[in-house]
């Protein structure tokens, strides 16, 4: 089993910065998949990007590709997604997520392990 929870939202304005982190626990001997997902108000929840934490590798989704970045302190056990020129649509509730395997990266059904969220909110 992993737990992860998720901290660090908050409201910024557009062209600003913010950092989520997502500390897991539980069973995080081996090696397993970590993600971000956002939801806004009556969309679905979309998959913003993830990483394996067995090799590092990371993949984003289009609309977050070369302003989100995330970075894995392995020490830690907490990934972390830091978010530059924010832009309003931006906002929404942000999830971490986690997987012990998966088949599709950023696949929503495949993530079993889920925090509660933290609010983004970004104003123009």
């Amino acid at each position: 089993l992993l737990h992860v929870v998720e901290s660090g939202g908050g409201s910024v304005q557009a062209g600003g910065s913010l950092r989520l982190s997502c500390a897991a626990s539980g069973y995080t001997s081996r090696p397993y998949y970590m993600a971000w997902f956002r939801q806004s108000p009556g969309k679905e929840r979309e998959g913003v990007a993830d990483m394996y934490t067995g090799g590092g590798i990371t993949y984003y989704a289009d609309s977050v590709k070369g302003r989100f970045t995330i970075v894995l302190d392995k020490a830690k056990n907490t990934l972390y997604l830091q978010m530059h020129s924010l832009q309003p649509d931006d906002t929404a509730m942000y999830y971490c997520a986690a997987s012990l395997s998966l088949s599709r990266r950023l696949s929503r059904a495949e993530y079993n392990y889920w925090g509660q969220g933290t609010q983004v909110t970004v104003s123009s």
